[in-house]
């Protein structure tokens, strides 16, 4: 039973690559990467890329699926706010997590490893229960498991400027857009289990318990293959001085 974190869309980097990030050779530190998502696929577009997390066993996966696609990622286990490299970066990326992060320390943290001109990108990846029957009906499970998860009924509103940050960034560019996203049913089922609300808040027995219950309730409500609507958003943004 693997929990599955989906990459965003080409569409994703094809926007961020017109807007001048992930470009061939640009210097590229992605905190927590997590299974390295976003730090294989910069790779791919030619960046030299460092990536970082906390967890032993996510930079552990990131290095394994690295080296079966023959990328070089430079990996460390460390606090978003400890992951010096000893050099400055063109983009710092976080996808999903920023929120997670210390933001008394990470903040002067990025602004120290940026070089002159370079760009914080945070960025997510979001499916959208209020619009997808399917996504609705997963969190309504979810919540019979975890009645205090608060990630709940995502409304899909992105704000401007991304709480908290406002003044030691000024947003250059920002996008969000929604595009469905293809699953299998047990595509679906691992991204369900790798949510917050469920792999990292219940025990083994009640993952095992809910992921079968999951699989009950989408064989009843979906077919083998349907889509999920996402919303995927970025924020583009530079130190203030």
């Amino acid at each position: 039973m693997q929990n599955i974190v989906l990459a965003p869309p080409p569409s994703f980097y094809q926007r961020l690559s017109s807007l001048g990030v992930g470009v061939a050779d640009q210097k590229i530190l992605d905190l927590g990467t997590g299974t390295g998502v976003l730090a294989r696929q910069f790779a791919k577009q030619g960046c030299e890329v460092f990536a970082s997390d906390i967890s032993p066993e996510q930079v552990k996966m990131a290095e394994t699926l690295a080296q079966l696609e023959n990328l070089k990622i430079t990996t460390k286990i460390a606090p978003a706010e400890e992951s010096d490299f000893g050099r400055q970066f063109d983009a710092i990326t976080a996808n999903q997590c920023f929120l997670y992060f210390n933001k008394a320390k990470v903040i002067p943290f990025i602004k120290n490893s940026l070089s002159p001109g370079g760009i914080l990108l945070t960025s997510h990846f979001s499916w959208l229960p209020l619009v997808d029957p399917i996504a609705a009906a997963s969190e309504k499970l979810i919540l019979k498991y975890n009645p205090n998860w608060t990630a709940h009924s995502f409304s899909g509103e992105i704000p401007e400027v991304p709480y908290g940050l406002g003044s030691d960034f000024t947003v250059k560019d920002w996008f969000y857009y929604d595009e469905p996203i293809a699953f299998s049913r047990e595509e679906w089922r691992g991204r369900i289990r790798a949510c917050r609300g469920v792999g990292a808040a219940l025990e083994p027995a009640a993952i095992a318990q809910f992921d079968e219950e999951h699989e009950q309730l989408l064989s009843q409500i979906a077919g083998e293959k349907f889509s999920i609507v996402h919303r995927i958003d970025a924020h583009l943004m530079m130190p203030r001085s």
